[in-house]
């Protein structure tokens, strides 16, 4: 059977390459970081200038944290980030696929 769907296409793709499931994640973690300081920067209504000086850094760090393809993100700089826009960090474990198991893990279940 061809398959024809795009979303069916990558998810074959990704299951026979693992390496590229990974690669897919850690982007997807980096964006998400990104677009998260940059909404709470915007929601708070600073500048990435302000936002800079809030925290004691410079406007290029904070252009930077908001760039999805920066991959230095730390808890400790998500932290003072969220402390100055008056939010805090959270942090949670979600499975990473619809219906996965873990059949090590037995706090999960």
């Amino acid at each position: 059977m061809k398959i024809k769907n795009a979303l069916e296409i990558f998810k074959k793709r990704t299951r026979e390459t693992p390496r590229l499931k990974t690669l897919i994640e850690e982007e997807r973690v980096n964006f998400q970081a990104a677009l998260t300081i940059q909404q709470a920067r915007k929601k708070a209504g600073l500048t990435q200038v302000q936002l800079a000086k809030e925290i004691g850094t410079t406007q290029s760090v904070i252009a930077r944290l908001e760039d999805a393809n920066y991959k230095g993100h730390t808890l400790k700089i998500l932290e003072h980030i969220a402390e100055a826009l008056g939010r805090r960090v959270e942090i949670k474990f979600t499975p990473a696929y619809k219906h996965q198991t873990y059949p090590n893990a037995h706090y999960a279940r």
